[in-house]
């Protein structure tokens, strides 16, 4: 039986002036999702870098290994490469240990590619030399297939030119953020379509699958796909087969 708990990023990335609660009330839900990691053997959560350092902290008090991960430019991509190196300093200050940057996928549809280029490469740098890893997102519900394909290929080839072999592991490539306003009833997160797209021109960087993944069933394929990780705001809904809900 396959153990999906391992691939699992446990995911809370609502803002409280987007869920209507206290910054205590949310994180406590952080901790919430800390314990469910602990006692469930979920390899992450994945928090607003706002409550790295107190999460970081709780995880440490209760000696436990689950691994920090939190958002830097979330969740539009636009934010200059300055304001995003700063959001990641910041979040390597406080303890995060992984750090999924949102691409500026809209400086790429809008043809400026040497801009995605410059902030890949400066944030990936940033997050290696502090033994980080890096995760980019690409909000393939924003993208036609063809975009999906050209600008997973372009990190690729940007991370094999800049990068040791070794490091590349350590970059990832990844669907959504679960915040896209889409049309029509479409989806906003990872389809089993757009990943395989992704995985197929993804070269020896791995994939993260995130959003959308709603059933153990689905999990089980995206994994059998080659999909390294999956974030999931319905963690243990995954791993005890029950009903789940995507909300990031």
């Amino acid at each position: 039986m396959m153990n999906i708990a391992q691939y699992l990023d446990s995911t809370y990335l609502k803002t409280p002036a987007q869920s209507g609660l206290s910054n205590e009330e949310t994180l406590q839900i952080d901790k919430k999702l800390v314990q469910e990691a602990i006692e469930n053997g979920i390899f992450a959560v994945m928090i607003r870098p706002d409550y790295v350092a107190e999460i970081k902290k709780y995880i440490q008090e209760r000696n436990s290994n689950v691994v920090v991960g939190t958002v830097i430019g979330f969740h539009e991509g636009t934010y200059s490469v300055d304001e995003k190196l700063a959001e990641a300093s910041k979040a390597i200050e406080d303890g995060a240990d992984e750090l999924d940057f949102v691409i500026n996928y809209t400086a790429y549809l809008n043809g400026n590619p040497e801009l995605v280029k410059e902030e890949f490469v400066q944030c990936t740098q940033l997050a290696l030399q502090n033994q980080k890893i890096a995760k980019w997102i690409i909000e393939i519900a924003a993208l036609t297939d063809e975009q999906i394909a050209d600008i997973t290929k372009n990190i690729s080839n940007w991370a094999e030119e800049n990068f040791s072999e070794n490091d590349l592991p350590k970059i990832f490539v990844k669907s959504s953020t679960g915040f896209y306003q889409t049309e029509g009833g479409k989806p906003n997160g990872a389809t089993f379509e757009g990943i395989r797209i992704m995985l197929d021109h993804a070269g020896k960087l791995p994939v993260k699958a995130a959003g959308g993944v709603r059933t153990p069933e689905d999990a089980e394929k995206m994994i059998s796909m080659g999909v390294k990780r999956i974030g999931t705001s319905s963690a243990l809904s995954l791993i005890n087969k029950g009903p789940s809900s995507e909300g990031y």
